[in-house]
């Protein structure tokens, strides 16, 4: 009797042991309720806030898997141009590798919203060139966020004439370049699925941080990590 009565106990140990490690596991499933939150994401050089769009379900709810995943938690910003754009997500730049997190790339069906466009601050997904390419579907995992330009009438013009070939930015589009700024020679290139409510100083203490250059692949010479990543609650403005 003793005898079964130690292995109840046990049992009902073991039990209690793995529903804590269960719910200590972050669900990948999308909750109706984190579509009505934001992503905090802190890094070592400061914490962005996060807004994702419901214009691009599909990768919002990816993005949101990720987050609640933790896949991004201690990968870094591998490629940094300053002026332009911070991209992070490559799994080689974990810096200690996490074989439990590794994720294979995938691709996600690109998502063009004509009212969402590069101005400073939003958050985009990166992909492979029109050559392999051609559809411009995205990356599932890598993704980058605009640090961007001022622009003025004539590198607007010109963004639309070489980069653009011919289609016109809207007039409201070009107002937010020329008084904040961003990447229009990307508009409907790149999903764009977000964008920051609050971190813009760290943006550019990233974007303007030392890096290899163009030749060494625009690595930042200290790396910059992500150290946390969580859906929030999503402040009132």
């Amino acid at each position: 009797m003793k005898h079964n009565i130690q292995l109840i106990f046990t049992l009902f140990l073991w039990i209690a042991i793995a529903a804590t490690s269960l719910m200590a596991q972050p669900s990948t499933k999308v909750k109706k309720m984190d579509t009505r939150r934001d992503v905090k994401m802190v890094t070592d050089s400061g914490t962005f806030i996060i807004r994702l769009s419901d214009s691009t379900p599909i990768h919002r709810d990816n993005f949101i898997k990720l987050v609640r995943s933790r896949f991004y938690e201690g990968i870094s910003f591998h490629r940094v141009i300053s002026g332009f754009m911070i991209q992070a997500g490559d799994e080689k730049s974990r810096i200690q590798a996490d074989s439990t997190r590794f994720l294979k790339d995938y691709t996600l069906p690109a998502e063009f919203i004509p009212s969402l466009y590069h101005r400073k601050g939003v958050i985009a997904a990166a992909r492979w060139g029109d050559d392999i390419n051609p559809k411009r579907n995205s990356s599932g995992v890598q993704f980058y966020i605009v640090q961007g330009r001022i622009h003025n009438d004539f590198t607007l013009d010109s963004a639309e004439t070489y980069r653009l070939k011919g289609r016109k930015l809207p007039l409201s589009h070009r107002e937010v370049y020329k008084q904040t700024g961003g990447t229009p020679h990307l508009d409907q290139n790149y999903t764009i699925f977000g964008a920051l409510v609050s971190g813009f100083d760290v943006l550019d203490k990233i974007g303007n941080t030392a890096t290899s250059g163009k030749t060494g692949g625009d690595k930042p010479l200290t790396p910059i990590r992500i150290i946390q990543t969580r859906m929030v609650k999503r402040k009132s403005s």
